[in-house]
């Protein structure tokens, strides 16, 4: 069986896949390549990099950063506190899911970022309407894979806890919930991902400051490396929130076995197969016909 790959190995991998994406980007867009993909409009990699640092010795950019994660940590954490509630209800109660399914199931289909009209009329400021399209977008992954993760739990843990003497209660926080955690934590990974979307759509149409604000500002200037700068700054926002989702994840759910791919070695050539005895060939020192001849005359 081959050896899993140093993780130093691993890191350089992917260090190499992103520079060799960010050198392909210099490429084309220096050399102003043309083809049927217009590459003349865009950025340099260092055009970027320099409007990047320039942000960064600004004020504003600081100001857009922490007003865009408080609205996605204030969205994101209601909707991970009632997702896993109803979830959890709608899983464990029929009269839950007779009342609040059909309203969910009909909601759902809905995209968070169709609600921003919703939100300016419901919500007396345009924050707290960001806000709630943030929860609105990581609401229903939730719900449903705590719903999913509910329904798919053994039946026969939770009678070993009635059994005991445990009650409703014992049952819900010692089977249910860490039963349902991988789950839940896959649901909470697909719900940061689409809050983000939905947030940085959300400044672009009603919002004051934000990184989705500034962005949209810097397309309506025509200043195409400030575009890629917010560009890069929600890549970066999103993929720092979803590994701290998938880090709590892991810790909590530590007494799952870790499993981890492992390429197996083919197999080699088979060695050359046996010859077939044919019919004269000894059978135990005896010839094929003589042995047959034993065996009809021990039946007989």
């Amino acid at each position: 069986m081959t050896r899993p790959a140093p993780r130093f190995g691993r890191y350089a991998l992917r260090l190499l896949s992103l520079a060799t994406a960010l050198g392909l980007w210099q490429l084309v867009t220096s050399l102003k390549i043309d083809l049927w993909l217009r590459f003349s409009q865009f950025p340099t990699v260092t055009d970027v990099t320099r409007a990047f640092a320039d942000r960064l010795t600004g004020g504003d950019y600081w100001t857009d950063l922490t007003d865009s994660v408080t609205r996605i940590l204030a969205g994101f954490l209601l909707a991970a506190v009632l997702g896993v509630a109803v979830g959890v209800l709608v899983a464990r109660s029929r009269l839950a899911e007779d009342l609040l399914g059909p309203l969910l199931e009909v909601i759902r289909p809905i995209p968070a970022i169709a609600l921003v009209p919703v939100a300016i009329l419901l919500f007396p400021s345009n924050e707290q309407g960001i806000v709630f399209i943030t929860f609105a977008a990581a609401f229903f992954p939730v719900l449903v894979s705590t719903r999913h993760a509910v329904r798919a739990l053994s039946p026969v843990w939770e009678e070993a806890v009635l059994t005991l003497g445990g009650g409703r209660w014992r049952v819900l926080r010692s089977v249910v919930l860490p039963g349902a955690l991988p789950g839940i934590f896959g649901g909470l990974s697909v719900g940061i991902g689409v809050s983000w979307i939905c947030v940085i759509s959300a400044e672009m149409i009603s919002g004051q400051y934000g990184v989705g604000y500034r962005t949209w500002q810097d397309y309506t200037v025509v200043d195409y490396p400030g575009v890629f700068v917010g560009m890069v700054t929600i890549g970066i926002l999103g993929w720092a929130t979803s590994t701290a989702v998938e880090l709590l994840g892991r810790r909590l759910t530590h007494w799952l076995p870790r499993t981890s791919y492992v390429p197996v070695a083919r197999p080699r050539a088979a060695r050359a197969a046996a010859p077939v005895p044919s019919a004269a060939s000894p059978v135990g020192g005896v010839p094929v016909s003589e042995a047959e001849e034993a065996h009809d005359e021990h039946l007989v």
